[in-house]
């Protein structure tokens, strides 16, 4: 499993880096097949965020769903181990569900695009770029400023296939957000889920179809 480090607005040292390779040697044991898993590092400047300065992001890339789980504390060490307690529950929820489903194999289940990720983006044509600034790929990110404001705008580019509302709920608790953009496999709309309180969640759906997406009336 590849181990890819990297640092936004900071230095990562090599003393940090062997130690997240050995903390991240339990995630071989909750997604034996995964490939890669990144781990980005943040630094806040900011001395009135002195308690939550340094940010990491753990995201584990499997044939499934992205995993991802991310922690913030005064120091990168702690942050990692806040993170990685989190990820690890999200793994072994992941691990479960994927026991349960074999379990009910013989059972009628909605049909879902078991295709790893390479595979449909190998399958994909990506539409020239207009400008330099232009997303192409997914995962590509760009950050921009909102004029002469200070404010910041980031906008990443994310791959969509066709899913139930309820595995676009799953993915969202896999990635730790509060909603989760998809495609509505009953309506072939884009839709957005998102957390409300407690244990119940809300769907958004725009008032238009995705080209070349049939909406499926029945899932079987």
């Amino acid at each position: 499993m590849e181990i890819v480090v990297v640092g936004r607005h900071t230095e990562v040292a090599d003393r940090f880096r062997r130690h997240v390779e050995d903390k991240l040697n339990k995630v071989t044991q909750l997604a034996p097949a995964a490939r890669r898993v990144d781990v980005e590092v943040t630094r806040e400047n900011n001395p009135r965020l002195s308690e939550v300065r340094e940010r990491v992001e753990l995201t584990v890339r499997d044939k499934g769903p992205v995993i991802r789980a991310e922690a913030a504390a005064d120091d990168r060490f702690g942050a990692l181990d806040i993170a990685l307690d989190k990820l690890t529950e999200r793994l072994r929820r992941a691990r479960d569900r994927r026991k349960d489903h074999r379990r009910r194999a013989n059972d009628v289940l909605p049909a879902v695009d078991v295709r790893s990720y390479d595979q449909v983006a190998a399958t994909e044509t990506v539409a020239p770029t207009p400008a330099p600034v232009a997303l192409a790929e997914p995962g590509d990110a760009i950050e921009q400023q909102l004029g002469d404001s200070p404010v910041v705008i980031r906008r990443k580019l994310h791959h969509a296939e066709p899913m139930t509302v309820d595995d676009a709920v799953y993915q969202m608790e896999m990635v730790g957000h509060d909603f989760f953009l998809f495609i509505d496999k009953e309506t072939a709309r884009p839709s957005a889920v998102y957390r409300r309180r407690g244990w119940t969640y809300g769907v958004i759906e725009l008032d238009s179809k995705v080209g070349g997406v049939e909406p499926v009336t029945e899932l079987t």
